[in-house]
């Protein structure tokens, strides 16, 4: 697979500088019931990286120490890791709000059947991949009978109280080299769309633009595509979308529980700098603080600055 990297080290972003966090998202491995062709993970079944115990733990020492009100869990499918019901009633006992980054499908994987209660009871925060209301579209994303799973997932969801009491959001990605619709158009279709079609409710959508990073980084590239999306972005970038850019106030971790400051960066391996070498959880836990500190930046920054906007909580205009 080729690999987009070494196009988008070299950059004239304009600087980024970290306030104080507020998020910390968690990558609690790769591994994953599906291969989405989006994916910026390039996550699978055929991974095997999955977060220890003791790196977990780690986790919940720096809820302790920062009093961090939000921990956001993505992978792969974090559910899988086999320490996540741990994290998440630990962190829950600790009064932080949790995020669970859930493709659907895999409330259906086998030891996983009561998951959605566990989620439910938990009062966990789901932000589930839908990346379009028509079936072909998700087929051609994320596999044959992916759709069906999700729509009896979502309705599964919405017997146990999401959507109403319990806060259910969806993801929209395109299928392709361009920038996503306005979200709060999209989101009323998704609402039309998946009401009248499966009686679906759900809290909001949130529109995100495809990286061109991993597995669709490399598929820009086998179609001669890559050049032109990213003067696609650059196109479309607006200043004003740099001062609610995630990465100011998140911090993103990686299985090993290595620090970044977004979760792209992560998976291009591009380390948050924190006291002249690369952060890890223990040193958020000994006091170390990232305010002020510059975000490594790059040329994929520009799909976070198109448009909207993107970020893990959607367009960033409102």
């Amino acid at each position: 697979m080729r690999d987009t990297r070494p196009l988008l080290l070299e950059t004239d972003f304009p600087p980024v500088t970290r306030d104080l966090p507020d998020t910390l998202q968690v990558n609690l491995g790769y591994v994953c019931n599906l291969s989405c062709v989006h994916c910026h993970v390039d996550a699978g079944p055929h991974r095997t990286e999955s977060m220890s115990r003791e790196t977990i733990d780690q986790v919940l020492d720096v809820l302790r120490a920062m009093h961090l009100p939000t921990l956001d869990l993505t992978g792969g499918a974090p559910e899988l890791n086999p320490h996540f019901r741990y994290l998440v009633s630990s962190a829950r006992k600790l009064g932080a709000r949790v995020i669970d980054r859930c493709n659907l499908t895999v409330l259906f994987e086998p030891g996983q059947e009561d998951l959605a209660a566990f989620l439910a009871d938990n009062e966990v925060e789901i932000v589930a991949s839908l990346p379009c209301y028509l079936e072909e579209n998700v087929q051609a994303q994320r596999g044959k009978n992916v759709y069906s799973a999700s729509i009896r997932a979502l309705q599964a969801l919405n017997a146990l109280g999401y959507g109403d009491r319990l806060p259910l959001n969806l993801v929209y990605n395109p299928t392709g080299a361009v920038l996503p619709p306005p979200q709060a158009a999209l989101e009323e279709d998704y609402r039309r769309e998946l009401q009248q079609r499966f009686d679906i409710r759900f809290s909001a959508l949130y529109t995100l633009t495809n990286m061109p990073i991993s597995r669709f980084g490399a598929v820009l590239l086998a179609q001669g595509e890559y050049t032109r999306y990213m003067q696609l972005l650059r196109d479309n970038y607006r200043e004003e979308n740099t001062a609610t850019l995630m990465c100011r106030t998140l911090v993103s971790v990686d299985w090993r529980g290595n620090l970044y400051d977004c979760d792209f960066n992560q998976m291009l391996g591009l380390p948050l700098q924190a006291a002249e070498h690369n952060a890890h959880l223990r040193d958020l836990v000994a006091g170390v603080s990232l305010r002020g500190n510059r975000v490594v930046t790059g040329e994929h920054c520009y799909g976070c600055t198109a448009g909207q906007g993107s970020s893990c909580g959607g367009a960033l205009e409102s």
